[in-house]
């Protein structure tokens, strides 16, 4: 067999159920399929290949799964800094999006998140916004894997002014991406609890739910939100979601941190995942969801950034870092939250997190290909006794040197393959 691509000379950090680490590993790639994955043999040539990529001692690893982002929010970068998450949110970002957010301007925003993203490591990325069918075309433009939820509010919102017609008009959006390509999986986000009504809620998880799609939602994000919830319903937003049955196994709680031991239980009885955004929780002073009881509990957490507006990067390799360390020192206990298990949480069970996890997460025969190279020749990443330790703790987005996705090369020695970077850069600065 001559295959499409061949990936040697690296440490491969597999992720796969016994977490192996393969010293001067080969991974061979056909169709967009991991065909084979072991070590390679001293003088033995490399299998007959298209294209190879020497990883030159480097580490192989699973690309990275971002859990929750709003691609086309990079355009708002620093734009409302050190401020409370409704004061930002009211006063600040909902009267700019009005403004400013338009269907050309969303796809230039996707479009540099998902540069941003790609060039540090990160292949697979789960987004909620508005006008997502331009995001979409964005998203399959640059090559990137992406579960991509059109917004649900009950506000007038970019591109549905009329509230009363948000479900229908997702659901216009995820009639037209449902298989159209294998990289693109269309899905519904509802901003909140707040945000949304009883009926908006159950009504659009009732779609997600004929449709097969994973349902998002903001969901016990603050304090501010706790109270109103707790005052109109008696309940926590938690128990509320559970009670109208928006929870279950294809829906993806967004930040999860004001949690008691009660919410905790009903998430892990109905199989709903988490995405855990450290960077912005702790910018915006949300406070830090409980993980490591989640953890406990078997539910599943991925790790995701949030957007540029609140965090202020997508750079899953900081998020992990920002993780590891929280969890520590909230806890006051250094062995909590250990890189192995924040790894996993960037990769096989952020998959397992948007439900993508027989498809991505690890470097196993059989999978989809989204795979990155790390450049470990520089004198933050020398010496290395520990592979997964240099990836949660020194490694940076930047030392992202090669990315496959689908078994397609799209970054090659840092140069983005698929679109001129430069130019979309030079476009959204002529947006300020």
């Amino acid at each position: 067999m001559t295959y499409d691509i061949v990936i040697h000379n690296g440490t491969i950090v597999t992720v796969n159920p016994d977490f192996d680490i393969i010293e001067d590993g080969v991974v061979c790639i056909k169709d967009g399929v991991i065909q084979s994955v072991g070590k390679g043999e001293k003088g033995k040539t490399l299998p007959e290949a298209a294209d190879t990529i020497n990883a030159d001692g480097g580490i192989i690893m699973p690309g990275l799964v971002n859990t929750h982002t709003h691609l086309a929010m990079s355009l708002f970068r620093g734009v409302a800094d050190d401020l409370p998450l409704m004061t930002w949110l009211n006063d600040h970002i909902f009267p700019a999006e009005l403004k400013f957010i338009n269907p050309e301007n969303v796809r230039l925003g996707a479009l540099l998140s998902c540069a941003e993203m790609m060039l540090s490591g990160t292949t697979c990325c789960c987004d909620g916004y508005f006008f997502e069918d331009n995001t979409a075309q964005a998203v399959q433009e640059i090559g990137m894997r992406a579960i991509l939820g059109q917004g649900v509010i009950d506000l007038p919102a970019p591109g549905v002014p009329n509230p009363d017609d948000n479900i229908s008009h997702a659901v216009k959006y995820v009639e037209k991406w449902m298989g159209r390509t294998p990289l693109i999986q269309p899905s519904i986000f509802c901003h909140s609890p707040y945000t949304c009504s009883n009926a908006t809620l159950k009504n659009a998880k009732a779609v997600a739910l004929s449709l097969g799609l994973m349902f998002q939602i903001h969901a016990a994000e603050t304090k501010w939100e706790y109270e109103p919830i707790e005052s109109m319903h008696h309940e926590t937003s938690i128990a509320y979601l559970d009670r109208i049955e928006v929870l279950d196994s294809k829906t993806l709680l967004v930040h999860a941190v004001w949690l008691d031991d009660d919410d905790i239980s009903l998430i892990a009885d109905s199989g709903a995942t988490i995405a855990h955004n450290p960077e912005s929780n702790m910018k915006l002073a949300s406070g830090t969801a409980p993980v490591h009881q989640l953890l406990n509990a078997g539910i599943t957490v991925g790790l995701g950034t949030d957007s540029c507006a609140s965090n202020n990067d997508l750079d899953m390799f900081s998020e992990m870092d920002s993780m590891a360390k929280l969890h520590k020192v909230v806890s006051l206990d250094p062995a909590v939250m250990d890189a192995k298990t924040v790894l996993k949480s960037a990769t096989i069970d952020g998959a397992r997190a948007i439900g993508l996890e027989k498809e991505i997460g690890s470097i196993e025969v059989g999978k989809q290909a989204d795979i990155i190279v790390i450049n470990t020749d520089q004198p933050h990443l020398v010496p290395m006794y520990n592979p997964v330790s240099h990836i949660v703790y020194a490694v940076k987005g930047s030392d992202v040197r090669d990315a496959v996705i689908g078994g397609k090369c799209v970054v090659r020695d840092r140069e983005l393959l698929t679109v001129d970077v430069g130019e979309i850069m030079k476009k959204v600065k002529g947006l300020m």
